[in-house]
C-alpha cells in the first residue's frame, strides 16, 4: 500500500477571515489553491448542502508531499456543532509556537513542550515546540473511536495501514501508509462518536485502478460506502473519481484518483488573492466587513 498517500483532513468554517488569520499567521501555512463553486460537491464535499460553497486548500508545502487542510465555507452558514469525533491535528513547529504568542493568539501547554490551540470554530491543534524532523511539519490527525479492535480490523486489515503503535492501557493505536506521511491516530473513547455538524473527513488518495477494487472490496465486506465511485469537476482543473467511505465509527474517508489529483492539486501562485478577494465580495461576512469600515473623519 505504499502506493496510496494521507493528503488533507476536510473542516468546514463559518469565518474565512478568522480561519484564514489562523492558517496564515499563526500555523505559518500557505494558501496552496482557491476555488469556488456556484453548487453543492456531488460527493458531499461541503457536507448536506447544496448553495454556493468554497474550498481553499492550505499547507507547509505543496500537496504532491505535504499533508494539509481543506477549508470548506458554505456562503450563508456561519457555525457548525462541534462533536466530539475530531480530537486534533499534532505538527512540529517552534515558528508557529512563536508566532501565537506573538499574536496573542490563545496556547494552554498540555505537556513539557506541546501547546493545545484552537482554530477559529474550535478545531483542536496541538503544536510541538521544535523544529520538524521531516519535510512535513504534521505528524498526525487524532479521531476519536468506540471500539479500538473494530476500527483497527477496518483501517488495517481492509484499507491496508500499516500500524505503527498500539497500546491497549491508553486505548490508542498510530496507522500509516508509509513512514514519512502524515499518521492517523485512532483514540478510544467511552460511549459513542458524535459528528454534530461540524464532521469533517480524512482523504488519501491511491492509484486510480485500485479505485473499483476499493469498491467491490467494501461491498464484499458490507462496509458503508457513502457514495459511490463517481467523477468530480472542478472548473478549469482536472476531473477527479473519488469513492466516499465511513467506518465503524462514521468517520468519512475519501479516496481519490492519485495521478488526476496531481493534476488538480497542483499550487496555485494566485490561490491566496483569489481567496482575499472571495472574502472582500462577501457581504456575509460580518466580521471581515467590520474589519474593513472606512475610519471615521475627524
Amino acid at each position: 500500500m505504499a502506493t496510496r498517500r494521507a493528503l488533507h483532513f476536510v473542516f468546514k468554517v463559518g469565518n474565512r477571515f478568522q480561519t484564514a488569520c489562523f492558517y496564515r499567521d499563526v500555523l505559518g501555512m500557505k494558501i496552496l489553491r482557491h476555488e469556488e463553486f456556484e453548487e453543492g460537491c456531488r460527493a458531499a464535499c461541503n457536507g448536506p448542502y447544496d448553495g454556493k460553497w468554497s474550498k481553499t486548500m492550505v499547507g507547509f508545502g505543496p500537496e504532491d508531499d505535504h499533508f494539509v487542510a481543506e477549508l470548506t465555507y458554505n456562503y450563508g452558514i456561519g457555525n457548525y456543532k462541534l462533536g466530539n469525533d475530531f480530537m486534533g491535528i499534532t505538527l512540529a513547529s517552534s515558528q508557529a509556537v512563536s508566532n501565537a504568542r506573538k499574536l496573542e493568539w490563545p496556547l494552554s501547554e498540555v505537556a513539557e513542550g506541546v501547546f493545545e490551540t484552537k482554530a477559529p470554530g474550535g478545531y483542536k491543534f496541538y503544536l510541538q515546540n521544535r523544529s520538524p524532523s521531516q519535510s512535513d511539519p504534521v505528524l498526525k490527525v487524532t479521531l476519536a473511536v468506540s471500539d479500538l479492535q473494530k476500527s483497527l480490523n477496518y483501517w488495517s486489515s481492509l484499507l491496508g495501514m500499516k500500524v505503527y503503535e498500539k497500546d491497549e492501557k491508553k486505548q490508542r493505536a498510530l496507522l500509516g501508509y508509509a513512514d514519512n506521511q502524515c499518521k492517523l491516530e485512532l483514540q478510544g473513547i467511552q460511549g459513542a462518536v458524535d459528528h454534530a455538524t461540524a464532521f469533517g473527513r480524512i482523504a488519501f488518495s491511491c492509484p486510480q485502478k485500485e479505485l473499483s477494487v476499493l469498491e467491490d472490496l467494501m461491498k464484499r465486506e458490507n462496509q458503508k460506502i457513502l457514495t459511490p465511485l463517481v467523477s468530480l469537476d472542478t472548473p478549469g482543473k482536472a476531473t477527479v473519481q473519488v469513492i466516499i467511505l465511513a467506518d465503524p465509527d462514521g468517520h468519512e474517508i475519501c479516496f481519490v484518483g492519485d495521478e488526476a489529483f496531481r493534476e488538480l492539486s497542483k499550487m496555485d501562485p494566485e490561490g491566496s488573492k483569489l481567496l482575499d478577494d472571495a472574502m472582500a465580495e462577501d457581504k456575509s461576512d460580518d466580521w471581515f466587513a467590520a474589519q474593513n469600515k472606512p475610519k471615521a473623519s475627524g
